[in-house]
């Protein structure tokens, strides 16, 4: 907002959930409105404010990128969280993802393995007063550090193979998305839903991400 307290990019992101996101079939209300209320711009380099609300992917540093609106909303929806779910979001990046999650959930938890990416998505979220989000610095690998189940989980980078350690934190009947496949070749989201004592996975769509770091690229096996 202004210093009149007038929100000058609503238009924008008004325009930015039609025509980027709606149109290209995404239909959960709740997920529409956590767009056209989180201010994206805010997310992304001062220098790349003026592209903030265009339908590509923007870079925030670090080697890393704030996913282009639809991929970010697509995911989202596919994820089904609920106001009751607790999320684990891997990949903390700008904040913008832990942001729209923050609309549609009791709690986010988010783990940033890039200190300076860390730190300032943190101190963004905070000052915006996402409460509900929470924020730690680490690999990401096995979750945050404490033993916590999670409804649901999103991996906002790619993964060479489905961690099995995270879908281990599933609680019955979660979810977790991510995107999987070579850091330079093919990649797919990828749907893991917990049935049981087991899990089953699902494909979507191909996609493009910067891949997953850490331990994840130093270990064996895995599905």
């Amino acid at each position: 907002m202004d210093r009149n307290g007038i929100d000058e990019h609503a238009d924008e992101r008004r325009r930015m959930t039609a025509d980027q996101i709606a149109a290209r079939g995404v239909r959960d209300a709740k997920v529409l409105g956590a767009f056209e209320a989180v201010p994206r711009h805010l997310f992304v380099p001062r220098s790349h404010r003026f592209e903030a609300y265009e339908d590509h992917p923007i870079p925030i540093g670090a080697g890393q990128t704030i996913s282009q609106p639809y991929i970010v909303a697509y995911m989202t929806e596919q994820l089904a969280v609920d106001a009751g779910s607790t999320v684990l979001e891997i990949g903390t990046g700008s904040g913008y993802q832990a942001a729209i999650l923050s609309y549609l959930a009791r709690e986010v938890h988010t783990i940033e393995t890039v200190e300076v990416l860390h730190k300032r998505a943190k101190q963004l979220l905070e000052s915006l007063g996402y409460s509900n989000v929470f924020c730690y610095l680490g690999d990401g690998y096995t979750g945050i550090g404490e033993p916590k189940s999670f409804d649901r989980i999103i991996i906002t980078a790619a993964a060479p193979r489905i961690p099995e350690t995270l879908a281990a934190l599933l609680r019955p009947a979660g979810r977790m998305i991510l995107p999987v496949g070579s850091p330079y070749g093919y990649q797919e989201l990828v749907v893991v839903e917990r049935e049981g004592q087991g899990i089953r996975t699902r494909s979507l769509i191909g996609v493009r991400f910067v891949p997953m770091t850490g331990s994840i690229r130093r270990k064996g096996g895995g599905s």
